[in-house]
């Protein structure tokens, strides 16, 4: 037919572009080659055709042109076709030029399988690319096969990649599996991930690159949403906490707005069971920084919660820090009060809050004074407002 005899004509010069001496132009079919596929999908021939030059991009001695063809992996799974395995002795399609469609035909697909179940295979050789840009790309769509694959497929040949790249050397490529392993982890269940997603956070947590480690955090809310509360043990738990001692202070500020996130999240009464006493410890830290930012974290938790957890859980511990012997907690305390505050009703307000704030008005530290004024004039306003 007409379209036979197109496709016979066009394939051949695709396999030129991909065979060709300029690295440049390989790129560039490495980067439009998701296109091709879906361009050429439903046409007789042409996947046979097209997969194994797609597998020699993956392959090629550039590593821009491997990036390339990674970062074209999940779009060229999707492809409702279906292929001969590598090495199919059957398929015409996989002889030396890769672009020879007249071969044996199987026209009841009884040895063909998903372009995503041959691709697969090719995953463990990526992990192993020199080019960290290669892993990094593989790491961002590869958990997209786990839906193509189904459970079973995704244990057996998508999991053990993925695992290798929770353990990568790179922070990049270890980052970016974290970030999205939603897929995987609907497809084959928390339990299998928890054992090796675990000791990749912990390995991040402690990296010497302080950006590294805010990455970390700013994943943690994420992790929540996809895996839920059970992955959250003592070990984790401890490390969302600890971060509030950490020494730079744009982690020690995430820390705390990760804290919020996750009771906003995961629910008060996991908070106040799992997360808040774990605060709470950290307010009695010798280290008047630790409790500081402890007290941050406290007064934006309650934001975060039910009125009644946090005013029976929250409020009163963070009225009672008021008496810490350093002036940057005092302040943080009131602070802290003028970002809840507005949360309870006007009872607690006038008989907790008030007395509290009239009192540091008082203090001997400057800042502590200021801040007492500012936050008692602030929810003056909030509730007038209010009535």
């Amino acid at each position: 037919s007409r379209i036979d005899e197109l496709v016979k004509r066009i394939l051949p010069l695709i396999a030129a572009t991909i065979d060709d001496r300029s690295w440049r132009v390989r790129w560039t079919a490495a980067s439009k080659f998701a296109d091709v596929v879906h361009a050429f999908k439903t046409l007789h021939g042409a996947m046979d055709a097209l997969v194994p030059n797609y597998e020699k991009l993956l392959q090629d001695p550039e590593a821009e042109v491997r990036t390339a063809a990674t970062y074209n992996l999940s779009e060229v799974a999707k492809t409702e076709a279906v292929v001969y395995p590598a090495g199919w002795s059957g398929a015409g399609s996989d002889s030396d030029n890769g672009m020879d469609i007249d071969g044996n035909d199987d026209n009841n697909n009884t040895h063909r399988i998903p372009v995503a179940r041959r691709l697969v295979t090719r995953l463990v050789g990526l992990t192993e690319d020199d080019s960290v840009n290669v892993r990094a790309a593989l790491a961002m769509v590869a958990t997209e096969l786990a839906p193509l694959l189904g459970r079973d497929a995704s244990v057996s040949n998508l999991l053990p990649p993925m695992l290798l790249l929770l353990r990568d050397s790179s922070s990049e490529v270890r980052l970016n599996i974290i970030s999205s392993l939603s897929l995987l982890n609907d497809v084959i269940g928390t339990d299998l991930l928890h054992q090796s997603l675990l000791p990749a956070i912990l390995d991040l947590a402690d990296d010497g690159k302080w950006r590294i480690r805010l990455a970390v955090i700013e994943r943690i809310p994420l992790l929540a949403k996809q895996l839920g509360s059970d992955f959250f043990d003592d070990r984790l738990l401890g490390l969302c906490v600890g971060w509030l001692g950490d020494d730079i202070s744009s982690i020690r500020e995430a820390a705390a707005k990760n804290l919020q996130e996750l009771t906003s999240l995961l629910g008060t009464e996991w908070s106040v069971q799992n997360l808040f006493p774990r605060v709470r410890q950290v307010m009695e830290h010798p280290s008047y920084l630790r409790r500081m930012n402890a007290v941050q974290a406290a007064a934006l938790m309650a934001t975060a919660m039910d009125v009644n957890s946090a005013q029976n859980e929250v409020l009163p511990i963070l009225l009672e820090m008021h008496y810490d012997p350093v002036p940057n907690v005092r302040f943080n305390v009131a602070k802290g009060l003028g970002i809840v505050g507005a949360v309870f009703d006007r009872s607690v307000y006038q008989g907790q809050i008030i007395p509290i704030l009239t009192l540091m008005e008082n203090d001997p530290d400057r800042d502590v004074r200021y801040f007492a004024s500012n936050t008692k004039e602030l929810l003056s306003v909030a509730f007038e407002k209010s009535t």
